[in-house]
């Protein structure tokens, strides 16, 4: 078995039809016939668009060839640019739907009862993936989640969009699937974790479409989230797990320095202690309440850099023919995404996140009496708009006082700030670019050349952004405004549409955890046994695939921890 990379593929070869274009060219790049390849099996594709006369596909192909032609092919290399790399006897390639944790296949050992269950707070990517871990290694956890399930979560929130009241404990922040579920689903990440491996192969195996295990800059789209959501609940409650929503966490119980419970308040209003010696807080970025409960009951807790700014809209088209030039319109191609980074003369980064193509702006609030953006996008992402976040690096110099939650109390006044400029209606404030940049307030889209439809469902109240915006912030937008578009024809285009507020990027706190046990300490620096931080909102992910992969670690850590409970070392 061999691997052939850096294969040039045509655009047509990324059609319905064009697996006799990839058969060829993985012939021709190994000197090859077509005939001599018994099988293969594409494992990477992404798009090369640096030169815009020029788009083609780059990919890479696990390849098996009769015996003798393998070891010669090997021994003489491949043409052009492919490069070869021999795969040994295995035919894993082949079978890409076998995981592995670094216990090993997900199950610990000889079976046994977990007294008592661990509880994980929050069915967010990394609550759900931990309590997928943790089910298939037979310690039955149980998942509280203060919102709704998935299916019941899309009704409150198009209740919502269509004018209804606002649903603190229901919303895009809160409820199965977490933030994540209303996004464009993006599985891309930075870090370089085998475990990113695992999460495509479960993602694939709760239904998610196989492509994701090969595309370069995989998507889910939050139409396919959502059934692949609720497939990896009911996985975890046929591996004996238990999922309840509707359950809000109020608090920890201890003995000392040991957790022996979490006192939760059910669906009815009722409180309660749910007994446990293990507690995993996977609460999100936005459970500002989880926060404080975390700081009362003593838990050290650090203030993280995070990020503020606006959503921006252009014409999809304007996207793609901007990254794609004359091949924008190739049906292999889908919607063009971009990623844009600037560093300021004063040190300060702004960048853009969660490019949502073919998307819509979404209302984001969880708390009354605020406004917050987010972006997302269904998996075919043919929607007319192209949106992402512009985000202005906040440091902790930018906050005052000492107090851990600074940061979040900075997110609320702009939410505030937001809600009292539309009016209260929960409609987004919103600018065209070319007002933004020379401090002029829109008053309508009348009068623009190139005019674009927000897509936020409330509705927008026009003005300026700079009476919602920390001066620093809007300042460093329109700052870097300017050097996107010189990286992108049009990015700063006088008619793309400004909405803010984005304040929930990332989580503003870091709930300190140990390096080895990954368990939470107390602020006199004692471990807290028991409490294990886990995910976005506890400062350790950014993003799906990196919360997810923090949620099977987490897992293995808290089997772990039982594994020398139980063995009294």
């Amino acid at each position: 078995m061999i691997e052939v990379s850096n294969v040039r593929l045509p655009l047509d070869a990324g059609l319905a039809d064009g697996e006799s274009l990839e058969r060829h060219a993985v012939a021709h790049a190994l000197g090859l016939d077509s005939s001599d390849i018994v099988r293969m099996r594409l494992t990477k594709r992404s798009v090369d668009a640096r030169k815009k006369s020029d788009v083609h596909f780059v990919a890479a192909f696990a390849v098996e060839l009769a015996g003798e032609t393998e070891r010669a092919v090997l021994a003489r290399g491949a043409k052009g640019q492919a490069r070869l790399k021999d795969l040994g006897d295995g035919d894993d390639a082949f079978h890409p739907l076998r995981f592995n944790s670094s216990l090993g296949e997900y199950r610990f050992g000889k079976p046994f009862e977990v007294p008592p269950r661990p509880v994980v707070v929050g069915a967010g990517p990394a609550g759900l993936f931990c309590a997928w871990a943790l089910a298939r290694f037979g310690a039955k956890p149980i998942v509280l989640e203060r919102g709704d399930l998935a299916e019941r979560r899309m009704q409150v929130i198009d209740c919502f969009n269509a004018g209804g009241p606002l649903d603190p404990e229901c919303n895009i922040q809160f409820g199965e699937g977490g933030a994540g579920l209303f996004s464009d689903g993006k599985l891309t990440t930075n870090i370089k974790n085998p475990r990113c491996k695992d999460v495509l192969r479960i993602f694939v195996h709760a239904g998610a479409p196989e492509e994701i295990l090969w595309q370069a800059k995989p998507h889910l789209g939050t139409d396919n989230l959502v059934d692949i959501v609720s497939s990896l609940r009911e996985q975890i409650k046929r591996m004996g797990g238990q999922v309840m929503p509707r359950t809000r966490f109020e608090g920890f119980r201890f003995e000392g320095a040991m957790l022996t419970g979490v006192r939760v308040t059910d669906p009815s209003g009722g409180e309660r202690t749910i007994k446990t010696n293990a507690c995993v807080l996977a609460c999100g970025h936005s459970a500002r309440d989880t926060f404080e409960e975390v700081r009362d009951a003593g838990l050290l807790m650090e203030r993280k850099p995070f990020a503020v700014g606006v959503r921006i809209e252009h014409p999809q088209e304007l996207i793609n023919h901007a990254q794609y030039g004359a091949a924008a319109n190739h049906p292999a191609l889908g919607a063009a995404d971009y990623k844009l980074a600037a560093h300021l003369p004063d040190g300060r980064g702004v960048y853009t996140f969660c490019m949502c193509p073919g998307g819509e702006v979404v209302c984001a609030a969880s708390e009354e009496g605020g406004v917050c953006v987010n972006g997302m996008s269904r998996f075919a992402r043919d929607g007319e708009n192209a949106n992402a976040a512009v985000l202005v690096g906040v440091e902790d110099r930018d906050l005052p006082g000492d107090d851990v939650l600074a940061g979040v109390e900075l997110q609320r006044l702009m939410e505030r700030a937001a809600y009292d400029a539309s009016g209260k209606t929960y409609a987004a404030p919103a600018q065209r670019v070319g007002d933004f940049l020379t401090h002029r307030a829109t008053s309508s889209d009348a009068g623009a050349r190139n005019p674009v439809r927000p897509s936020y469902a409330r509705g927008v109240a026009w003005g300026d952004l700079r009476d919602v915006l920390p001066a620093f912030v809007a300042d460093s937008i329109a700052e870097a405004l300017p050097q996107f578009d010189r990286r992108l024809h049009g990015f700063a285009s006088p008619d793309a549409i400004l909405t803010g507020v984005e304040a929930r990027s990332s989580s503003p706190v870091r709930i300190v955890r140990d390096k080895e046990t990954l368990q939470a300490h107390f602020a006199n620096g004692a471990l807290c046994s028991g409490v294990f931080p886990c995910g976005e909102g506890a400062g350790y992910a950014g993003g799906i695939m990196s919360a997810a992969t923090d949620g099977l670690r987490v897992a293995e850590a808290v089997m772990q921890a039982f594994k020398k409970e139980r063995s009294g070392v």
